[in-house]
């Protein structure tokens, strides 16, 4: 493999052992530069960038059905993250995230007709022996790993009353050059996350240093305000999610004015209905925020037929083609 992963991939795309995990459990298995090996063996080592520093990028994605959703737009936002660390990948990278993809959810017993699963992707820059923060001059090979989960159900409760929603305390601003590149640096959102815990919420937002809107800790957010579906723009220290193109893409399909923009805390308080989107998780109703309720403080019409088309896309396919 060079970058990768593609090279040490073993012939015939099928790992040597398949297995049928039970709900609930630990992943069996896991992907690591080109080969299928058991979750509890030891695959890395201690001088790896990615454990020590952070080094290193991620994308999280579903399958259904064996399918990877939006893989293209995944890779090639990986890609970019990539760059944005001076990681090098190799040009067959993608074809090589499909085989381990294959490989991984087959040995899961995740990738038949009924198989549903959360994706992760990662790639550290690889293992160097010396120290300090500086990148060597000769590149490591980067690591690739991918993981795989079972997609548990949605609790009932996220859909019939929705999720509650505070402010985290962590700023994100527009102009930091690693606001695009999903690193494996995740700190932030693991305080942020705390927090919301903290204040019995379900999840935290992350402000601009101006007090603007920006994402959650894994979703983005948005806002129906009678015929307008607003979200964050980019420049608002957003990751640009696939779920969110998607949502923007359906949103004229459906007859909803798709705005990007600069809001407040107080559009959000004000809004007729409120959502996050993601890959995974897909599209959740926000009925609370900081304690009071948005809207009806029930999940909105929009909100719930938003959900109901994505589900019914992932399901379909389409995202293959």
């Amino acid at each position: 493999m060079t970058g990768g992963g593609g090279d040490r991939v073993a012939p015939g795309g099928r790992p040597a052992v398949q297995s049928t995990p039970v709900m609930g459990t630990a992943p069996r298995h896991v992907w690591v530069d080109g080969r299928v090996v058991e979750a509890t063996e030891p695959v890395l080592t201690a001088f790896d960038r990615g454990f020590q520093l952070g080094d290193g990028v991620f994308e999280t994605l579903r399958a259904r059905g064996g399918r990877p959703t939006e893989l293209p737009e995944h890779a090639a936002r990986l890609r970019r993250s990539a760059a944005g660390l001076a990681i090098p990948l190799s040009g067959d990278v993608e074809a090589a995230l499909v085989r381990a993809i294959d490989e991984l959810l087959t040995a899961e017993g995740l990738g038949g007709p009924d198989g549903d699963a959360s994706v992760r992707i990662t790639v550290s820059r690889g293992a160097f022996f010396g120290r300090g923060l500086l990148p060597p001059d000769e590149h490591p090979e980067p690591t690739i790993v991918v993981q795989a989960w079972p997609v548990p159900p949605v609790p009932a409760a996220h859909l019939e009353t929705g999720l509650h929603l505070v402010t985290s305390s962590v700023r994100r601003d527009p102009e930091n050059p690693l606001i695009g590149v999903k690193t494996t640096s995740r700190a932030d959102y693991v305080h942020a996350r705390i927090e919301a815990r903290s204040a019995g919420a379900d999840d935290a937002l992350f402000l601009t240093i101006d007090g603007h809107l920006s994402e959650a800790t894994s979703a983005n957010v948005f806002l129906v305000r009678g015929d307008e579906l607003a979200t964050p723009a980019l420049a608002c220290a957003i990751l640009a999610g696939t779920t969110r193109d998607w949502i923007l893409r359906w949103a004229s399909g459906v007859g909803l004015r798709a705005v990007e923009g600069w809001l407040t805390v107080r559009d959000l308080a004000e809004a007729d209905e409120a959502f996050l989107s993601s890959s995974v998780a897909g599209i959740l109703p926000v009925t609370r925020f900081a304690g009071e309720p948005i809207g009806t403080g029930r999940p909105g019409p929009w909100t719930l037929r938003a959900r109901t088309d994505r589900e019914a896309f992932i399901r379909s396919g389409e995202s293959d083609s």
